[in-house]
């Protein structure tokens, strides 16, 4: 008697859009008769035990392949996680292309600082990065053609878009075709709005900016993917106020457009240089956001020396979160007299006290 031959299992490829606590929204792309025309749809799926057991895991992004699809009830199973040509981890999003950089030209205004940290994360990360400035509808053309020239010298060409009164958000979205972005930028500056704005079907919820701080409120809670109508995909990220910088010190110039191009014309005296007070630094000098770099090495030199010495049991620093994404690193108490003593050892003492009486 001949055995019984199982039916191969059926196995689609598709795009992970969102991951919700155990649960993944992918996108799948499949033959559709001799067209062989790639028609999306998008099936709640979950994660095969064997990608938990070997510790692989699945993020927005992902391409990956899809297993015994349950068409009747949407469902399906992710079997296999197929290559990553890129992986961010903050915000957790694998094969991205650019990171589309927004903030607002006035309300709130415009901070360099901030924005200088945000471009030198962005640059981090190896993508092409696109700058954008919303509500250029509140700012005069000769502001306008000021804060182009003063970013132009930063190595960026911004667009100046304003959603609100749809000005050259049909030349932003040509700039996203075909492409997979991530959507990056402060609270308050009109990611969701713009989301709205190019994809009216989300229908995003959109906060607005607090009076008294002059900051946008958080309205995006966890990352997604979208699909735009000219073809590509955009990814929502929660809204910060300060990215995280996990660069090197002597890798942090190079995050500067115009720092890196004075380092491919020339060569500092020092292997190591640090580009702050060394002699014979081809770096060091007059360019606006040099400052800049400065603040952001100091924080980079404490990041390394707290990551050297965590390791070391006589540590004697410890990372400090104020809130609203700041933290700094601090001393730790050098002796243990000045820490209070825990509930355990007050009741072991006073037990061996009584023991002493007896």
């Amino acid at each position: 008697m001949n055995a019984v031959e199982k039916e191969p299992k059926v196995q689609l490829t598709g795009t992970v859009l969102a991951v919700q606590a155990n649960f993944y929204q992918v996108q799948l792309d499949y033959d559709k008769g001799d067209k062989r025309e790639l028609v999306p749809l998008t099936l709640l799926c979950t994660r095969r035990t064997r990608l938990k057991k070997i510790g692989h895991s699945v993020m927005v992004g992902d391409r990956v392949i899809v297993e015994e699809p349950d068409w009747a009830g949407t469902r399906g199973a992710i079997a296999s996680v197929l290559p990553r040509s890129s992986l961010l981890d903050r915000p957790a999003i694998a094969n991205v292309d650019q990171i589309l950089l927004v903030f607002a030209a006035a309300d709130p205004p415009l901070e360099p600082y901030q924005l200088s940290r945000f471009l030198v994360k962005a640059e981090s990360t190896g993508l092409d990065v696109v700058l954008c400035l919303n509500k250029c509808d509140l700012i005069s053309d000769t502001l306008q053609a000021s804060i182009f020239e003063r970013l132009s010298s930063w190595g960026y060409q911004p667009t100046f878009i304003s959603v609100y009164n749809s000005i050259n958000t049909e030349a932003l979205l040509s700039r996203l075709q075909n492409k997979t972005t991530v959507l990056a930028g402060a609270s308050g500056v009109g990611k969701s709005s713009l989301i709205n704005k190019l994809i009216p079907s989300v229908n995003l919820r959109v906060g607005e900016v607090s009076g008294k701080l002059a900051k946008g409120r958080h309205t995006t809670r966890h990352v997604e993917l979208f699909e735009l109508p000219n073809g590509g995909l955009l990814a929502d990220t929660p809204g910060f106020n300060q990215p995280d910088l996990d660069c090197s010190p002597s890798e942090l110039a190079y995050y500067f457009p115009e720092a890196k191009q004075k380092l491919e014309e020339g060569t500092c005296r020092f292997g190591d240089c640090l580009h702050r007070d060394e002699p014979s630094c081809v770096v060091r000098g007059d360019w606006e956001r040099y400052e800049h770099y400065l603040v952001l090495l100091e924080e980079t030199l404490s990041r390394q020396a707290y990551l050297n010495s965590s390791t070391d049991p006589e540590s004697t620093l410890k990372l400090k979160t104020k809130g609203k994404g700041e933290s700094h690193y601090e001393p730790k108490l050098e002796t243990k007299k000045y820490r209070q003593k825990s509930r355990r050892t007050q009741l072991q003492e006073l037990q061996q006290f009584y023991q002493d009486e007896d």
